[in-house]
């Protein structure tokens, strides 16, 4: 496999390679028609426990899996209390099903007195859900939303929705991966003492990592079928100068590289990586 192709399979085979047999496809929508349509059952028996197929389990994997994680967004989606919801969280966290990533955001109001602007005062901080492993992730975002549909042989709905939305798959398994670079990258030069995506009230942002001396790194991974511009640049900043981050060094990761007007501009205040640098990695 090239590197694309094993990222490609990772993030839709990923926690179950040593429980399978199967032959490889050039292409992933045909991968997962033969395997998923065809032989739904068999991938069915390989999530475990198998009462993670119930409610209100299944309701609050399909939330996690479907939307943007965030904790109280997922409870709201899988229409669960918040004393359930977090009973459920701490036994698929002790499972080892999901993990909590947790905020990094500075409370809006950082003493007693500290008057909140009306419109932010019900802004809650919220940690955020993630899945162990990748398939889990695909199973529950998008095999499971159409169990009816499949076990009826109607695999329509199915292909044409992971047609759609799988780039959202491949996206987070690059932004993961992107994250692992950027750590062994600063590893000679001084540690990362923090890293990870990075939300607030203001915007999101796939990788924000500080090292030991406190620079602040950005990053945004691009995993598309085309070169990164410098409006890639220019939006991140505008994005920053919003969230209030002093930024020390911008990172941008690209699966297809970059344009010439950005490769001239790179220095110590600029890093960029492509798809061939996470061989850094292997």
């Amino acid at each position: 496999m090239t590197l694309e192709q094993s990222i490609e399979y990772f993030s839709i085979l990923g926690g179950i390679e040593e429980d399978i047999e199967f032959d490889f496809f050039e292409d992933v929508f045909e991968m997962v028609e033969s395997n998923f349509v065809k032989h739904f059952s068999k991938f069915q028996d390989l999530v475990s426990p198998s009462y993670l197929l119930e409610s209100p389990y299944s309701d609050l994997l399909i939330a996690v899996a479907r939307g943007d994680g965030k904790f109280y967004s997922v409870l709201r989606k899988a229409k669960l209390s918040e004393s359930a919801g977090e009973r459920l969280i701490d036994e698929l966290v002790e499972l080892h099903i999901l993990k909590i990533e947790f905020s990094r955001e500075s409370p809006l109001k950082t003493h007693p007195k500290h008057k909140v602007k009306k419109e932010l005062r019900s802004y809650r901080i919220q940690d955020k859900l993630r899945f162990v492993h990748p398939f889990m992730r695909f199973w529950f975002g998008f095999v499971m939303y159409y169990k009816n549909e499949l076990m009826r042989g109607n695999a329509t709905p199915f292909l044409e929705n992971f047609e759609k939305h799988y780039e959202r798959l491949r996206s987070l398994v690059y932004e993961q991966l992107s994250n692992d670079l950027l750590i062994e990258f600063y590893q000679s030069k001084e540690p990362i003492l923090s890293s990870g995506s990075y939300w607030n009230v203001y915007s999101e942002f796939d990788i924000l990592a500080v090292t030991k001396s406190k620079k602040i790194i950005l990053g945004e991974c691009k995993y598309k079928d085309r070169t990164v511009c410098k409006n890639e640049l220019t939006k991140l900043k505008q994005k920053a100068a919003e969230s209030g981050i002093k930024v020390d060094v911008y990172a941008l990761f690209s699966k297809s590289g970059f344009s010439k007007e950005l490769l001239g501009m790179r220095d110590e205040k600029l890093l960029l990586f492509d798809l061939n640098d996470l061989q850094m990695l292997l």
